[in-house]
Protein backbone atom coordinates (compact mmCIF):
# COMPACT_ATOMS: atom_id res chain seq x y z
CA UNK A 1 0.00 0.00 0.00
CA UNK A 2 2.53 2.52 1.10
CA UNK A 3 4.85 1.55 -2.24
CA UNK A 4 1.56 2.56 -4.64
CA UNK A 5 1.19 5.73 -3.05
CA UNK A 6 5.33 6.48 -3.23
CA UNK A 7 5.03 5.72 -6.60
CA UNK A 8 1.68 7.70 -7.43
CA UNK A 9 3.77 10.59 -5.69
CA UNK A 10 6.77 10.25 -7.57
CA UNK A 11 4.74 9.61 -11.15
CA UNK A 12 2.98 12.47 -10.19
CA UNK A 13 6.09 14.41 -9.70
CA UNK A 14 7.78 13.23 -13.19
CA UNK A 15 4.21 14.12 -15.26
CA UNK A 16 3.95 17.42 -13.44
CA UNK A 17 7.54 18.25 -14.04
CA UNK A 18 7.42 17.32 -17.69
CA UNK A 19 4.43 19.21 -18.17
CA UNK A 20 5.88 22.41 -16.81
CA UNK A 21 9.24 22.41 -19.14
CA UNK A 22 6.39 22.30 -21.79
CA UNK A 23 5.02 25.76 -21.32
CA UNK A 24 7.87 27.72 -21.98
CA UNK A 25 8.87 30.82 -19.20
CA UNK A 26 8.83 30.40 -15.26
CA UNK A 27 5.90 28.79 -13.58
CA UNK A 28 7.31 29.00 -9.74
CA UNK A 29 4.80 27.02 -7.44
CA UNK A 30 5.54 24.64 -4.91
CA UNK A 31 6.49 20.67 -5.46
CA UNK A 32 3.02 19.82 -4.47
CA UNK A 33 1.09 21.39 -6.96
CA UNK A 34 3.20 20.04 -9.44
CA UNK A 35 2.72 16.77 -8.12
CA UNK A 36 -1.08 17.57 -8.07
CA UNK A 37 -1.17 18.45 -11.88
CA UNK A 38 0.69 15.23 -12.40
CA UNK A 39 -1.47 13.50 -10.73
CA UNK A 40 -5.01 15.29 -12.16
CA UNK A 41 -3.21 15.10 -15.15
CA UNK A 42 -2.73 11.10 -15.46
CA UNK A 43 -6.20 10.69 -14.42
CA UNK A 44 -7.33 12.34 -17.07
CA UNK A 45 -4.87 11.22 -19.77
CA UNK A 46 -5.10 7.63 -18.62
CA UNK A 47 -9.00 7.86 -19.09
CA UNK A 48 -8.72 9.65 -22.59
CA UNK A 49 -6.04 6.94 -23.48
CA UNK A 50 -7.82 3.94 -22.01
CA UNK A 51 -11.56 5.20 -24.01
CA UNK A 52 -9.67 5.41 -27.30
CA UNK A 53 -7.55 2.80 -27.33
CA UNK A 54 -8.83 0.06 -24.59
CA UNK A 55 -8.10 -1.05 -21.88
CA UNK A 56 -5.70 -3.98 -22.66
CA UNK A 57 -2.25 -3.56 -21.49
CA UNK A 58 0.68 -3.45 -23.85
CA UNK A 59 3.73 -1.17 -24.91
CA UNK A 60 1.41 1.03 -27.32
CA UNK A 61 -1.89 2.06 -24.51
CA UNK A 62 0.80 2.29 -21.78
CA UNK A 63 2.65 4.79 -23.91
CA UNK A 64 -0.76 6.12 -25.28
CA UNK A 65 -1.89 6.90 -21.42
CA UNK A 66 1.35 8.35 -20.98
CA UNK A 67 1.52 11.34 -23.66
CA UNK A 68 -2.13 11.71 -22.93
CA UNK A 69 -1.02 12.35 -19.23
CA UNK A 70 1.60 14.80 -19.90
CA UNK A 71 -1.05 16.39 -22.55
CA UNK A 72 -3.37 17.02 -19.89
CA UNK A 73 -1.23 18.24 -17.12
CA UNK A 74 0.15 20.69 -19.71
CA UNK A 75 -3.37 21.94 -19.85
CA UNK A 76 -3.58 22.09 -16.59
CA UNK A 77 -0.48 24.23 -15.84
CA UNK A 78 -1.69 26.30 -19.14
CA UNK A 79 -4.91 27.04 -17.32
CA UNK A 80 -2.98 27.89 -14.06
CA UNK A 81 -0.91 30.29 -15.65
CA UNK A 82 -3.52 31.50 -17.41
CA UNK A 83 -6.67 32.21 -14.74
CA UNK A 84 -4.86 31.98 -11.64
CA UNK A 85 -1.28 33.74 -12.55
CA UNK A 86 -2.74 35.91 -15.07
CA UNK A 87 0.14 35.66 -17.82
CA UNK A 88 -0.02 35.19 -20.65
CA UNK A 89 1.15 31.58 -22.75
CA UNK A 90 3.60 33.05 -25.46
CA UNK A 91 4.98 36.34 -26.25
CA UNK A 92 7.61 38.27 -24.80
CA UNK A 93 5.30 38.40 -21.13
CA UNK A 94 5.68 34.53 -21.05
CA UNK A 95 8.55 35.03 -19.89
CA UNK A 96 8.51 37.47 -16.99
CA UNK A 97 7.92 36.25 -13.27
CA UNK A 98 4.53 36.16 -12.12
CA UNK A 99 3.59 38.99 -9.50
CA UNK A 100 2.30 37.68 -6.02
CA UNK A 101 3.33 34.25 -6.87
CA UNK A 102 2.08 31.33 -4.61
CA UNK A 103 4.84 29.68 -2.81
CA UNK A 104 6.94 32.26 -2.18
CA UNK A 105 9.74 31.63 0.29
CA UNK A 106 10.07 33.95 3.47
CA UNK A 107 13.67 35.30 1.60
CA UNK A 108 12.10 36.14 -1.32
CA UNK A 109 9.53 38.58 0.34
CA UNK A 110 11.24 40.32 2.64
CA UNK A 111 14.76 40.28 0.72
CA UNK A 112 17.84 39.00 2.27
CA UNK A 113 19.72 42.15 4.09
CA UNK A 114 22.20 42.62 1.84
CA UNK A 115 19.70 43.15 -0.71
CA UNK A 116 17.87 45.26 1.72
CA UNK A 117 20.61 47.08 2.37
CA UNK A 118 21.85 47.64 -1.77
CA UNK A 119 17.99 48.76 -2.22
CA UNK A 120 18.19 51.86 0.35
CA UNK A 121 21.76 52.91 -1.01
CA UNK A 122 20.27 52.54 -5.04
CA UNK A 123 17.18 54.93 -3.33
CA UNK A 124 19.80 57.48 -2.06
CA UNK A 125 21.58 57.32 -5.06
CA UNK A 126 18.57 58.06 -7.62
CA UNK A 127 16.99 60.58 -4.94
CA UNK A 128 20.24 62.58 -5.24
CA UNK A 129 20.59 62.39 -8.71
CA UNK A 130 16.81 63.45 -9.07
CA UNK A 131 17.71 66.32 -6.41
CA UNK A 132 20.22 67.62 -9.25
CA UNK A 133 18.00 67.28 -11.91
CA UNK A 134 15.21 69.45 -9.86
CA UNK A 135 18.34 72.03 -8.75
CA UNK A 136 19.28 72.83 -12.65
CA UNK A 137 15.34 73.31 -13.64
CA UNK A 138 15.05 69.97 -15.91
CA UNK A 139 12.17 68.94 -13.62
CA UNK A 140 9.22 71.05 -12.01
CA UNK A 141 8.85 71.27 -8.64
CA UNK A 142 5.37 68.93 -9.22
CA UNK A 143 7.73 66.25 -10.98
CA UNK A 144 10.10 66.24 -8.33
CA UNK A 145 8.09 65.76 -5.41
CA UNK A 146 5.60 62.88 -7.41
CA UNK A 147 8.91 61.03 -8.01
CA UNK A 148 10.46 61.58 -5.07
CA UNK A 149 7.52 60.04 -3.21
CA UNK A 150 7.74 56.50 -5.68
CA UNK A 151 11.13 56.55 -4.44
CA UNK A 152 10.95 56.82 -0.68
CA UNK A 153 7.38 54.73 -0.85
CA UNK A 154 9.95 52.06 -2.41
CA UNK A 155 12.25 52.12 0.82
Amino acid sequence: MLGAIIQIIVSGFLIGALARWAVPGPDPMPVWLTIVFGIVGSAIGGSIAGALFGTKIDSGTAFSALLFSIIAATLLVIAYRRFVQHRPITGPDAYRPPEGRPGKRLRDVFGSPAKRAYEREDTTEQLRKLGELHDQGVISDEEFERKKAELLARM
